[in-house]
């Protein structure tokens, strides 16, 4: 029998909660330089309080010890539900004004902004037309009749990132009975598809790889007879070209190592992605902006260079001064000093508005200064942990987020989002703020080493490797044990794969 009813109970839990203030500290401190240019605009459109100040500007203070108060009237003494904002609350308008405002300046003390910048991030990005526009146009130029158009955009609104044209063609026929209520034929379809792959990129809308390049090769502009072997090679040899059976290919051709090693270079030298082209647009906005500038300037006594120091710089190019703006303090005054029978009914909901911009302005630019502290923390621990690195663009020694959380008195996810995304520019280049953190691996000497020193280590052994019988790696293994890296196979493989080196059996070449 079922039994129906309501029972009470109690559950006693800890929770930990963020505050609204430490929501917005964590979402500013892992934005980018550009991101956090981008935050303070919004941030200014959102709450007029809050505006640009002039670093030039002295903005008069107020009189020492002089604070303005949210004062109650008789009249509002007497409500029943008083406004929580007026409950003997204060404003401090001198720190406001002028404690709690951000100027904008980087490390060293000195702005970074230029008219010249100014003049140029609101220009527009000039118009370049699509892939897509592009083949529409060539497309419309072909003598297609009308159920041959539909064929053709169906096909290129089906092509993925890199061109190809992946989609069954009976999938195609069905679409476009059911939409266009038209019949076509599937060998229309593949008609229509071949015509396409003519155009330009040549080997657009291309079945696989192998399809690809056939039709490249169809095409190019090369001798005839290196043209015809490429064409056998691609349709009747694939499986061993793709596994690189240099012998096999050519026994089965007919060739010796010269014909053959020519093959090998037109068909290295086609476009296996003919839908990966630059888009002009994408390119000119993809580029790096560094967070931290580091350099080291040793000191010279005598004509003897002596020790150094490390300049480091956070960068805030077009980053605004911040600051509460006065006016609203003259709108305060007015508010306040008003006889009681000239006050009006939507006085004090314009007190309270004023009062919660100050302080959402306040903790933003609070949150900002905070966000800039802890950036600084984290990046000279940086330079101190890896201080050989950036004196002489070597010598990366093995470091975690732990060690430097530990010497900061912060959590591993705060460093985390403190290098997630950021970069600093140096003497020896542009390095992401991650490059910094690997493991660390010990040598035979008892020497810890950085595990990204193996990897380089490991790339320069592959480089110089012969090429006709390139190492496995098990061999690379016993070479790194030489140099005196303990390493397993296993590692040795991870690594190989994160610097995007193939196995050996696709690094063989015909020499």
């Amino acid at each position: 029998m079922l039994k129906t009813g309501q029972n009470i109970s109690q559950k006693q839990s800890l929770q930990q909660k963020l505050s609204p203030q430490q929501i917005q500290f964590v979402k500013l401190l892992q934005l980018p330089t550009m991101g956090l240019e981008q935050r303070v605009k919004q941030e200014i459109e959102m709450n007029p309080v809050l505006e640009e100040g002039d670093p030039l500007s002295q903005e008069e203070t107020l009189p020492e010890n002089e604070e303005i108060e949210w004062e109650e009237t008789e009249e509002q003494e007497g409500d029943s539900d008083p406004d929580p904002v007026d409950q003997n609350e204060e404003i401090d308008w001198d720190s406001f004004l002028h404690n709690t405002e951000y100027d904008g300046m980087n490390y060293s003390g000195t702005g970074s902004r230029s008219a010249g910048d100014d003049d140029w991030k609101d220009l527009p990005n000039p118009y370049h037309e699509s892939l897509l526009e592009e083949l529409e146009q060539q497309v419309s130029l072909l003598d297609l009749d009308e159920d041959e158009m539909l064929i053709a955009d169906q096909i290129l609104g089906s092509l993925d990132e890199d061109g190809y044209f992946r989609r069954e063609i009976d999938a195609v026929v069905d679409n476009i009975a059911f939409n266009h209520g038209t019949l076509v034929k599937a060998g229309q379809v593949e008609k229509v598809r071949k015509q396409i792959q003519e155009l330009e990129p040549v080997g657009i809308a291309s079945r696989d790889l192998r399809d690809c390049l056939l039709c490249q090769v169809r095409h190019s502009d090369t001798d005839t007879d290196l043209r015809e072997l490429a064409e056998k090679l691609l349709e009747e040899e694939w499986d061993a070209f793709e596994k690189k059976h240099f012998e096999k290919l050519k026994s089965r051709l007919g060739v010796g190592n010269e014909e053959l090693k020519e093959v090998f270079e037109l068909i290295k030298g086609l476009n296996p992605r003919p839908g990966g082209v630059s888009n002009p647009d994408t390119d000119n906005q993809q580029y790096i902006e560094p967070d931290f500038e580091v350099y080291y300037e040793p000191f010279e006594e005598d004509g003897k260079k002596d020790e150094g120091e490390f300049v480091i710089r956070l960068s805030q190019r077009n980053i605004p001064p911040l600051r509460i703006s006065p006016d609203y303090k003259m709108m305060w005054e007015n508010l306040k000093n008003k006889k009681e029978k000239q006050k009006e009914s939507g006085d004090k909901e314009a007190r309270k508005f004023i009062k919660d911009k100050v302080e959402s302005a306040q903790w933003f630019i609070d949150s900002i200064k905070q966000r800039h502290n802890t950036l600084m923390k984290t990046m000279r621990t940086i330079v101190a942990l890896q201080e050989d690195f950036f004196k002489h663009g070597e010598g990366l020694k093995p470091m975690i987020l732990k060690d430097v959380a530990e010497r900061i008195n912060m959590d591993i996810s705060t460093v985390s989002r403190v290098v997630n995304g950021k970069y600093v520019q140096t003497n020896f280049g542009v390095f992401e703020l991650k490059y910094f953190f690997s493991e660390g691996l010990e040598t035979e000497s008892g020497e810890d080493v950085s595990s990204r020193e193996v990897k380089n280590v490991l790339r320069d052994v592959i480089q110089n490797e012969n090429k006709k019988k390139p190492y496995s790696d098990q061999a690379l293994t016993e070479i790194l044990k030489d140099k005196g890296y303990k390493v397993a196979r296993r590692t040795v493989s991870k690594y190989r794969e994160n610097l995007q080196i193939p196995v050996a059996r696709l690094r063989k070449q015909i020499v």
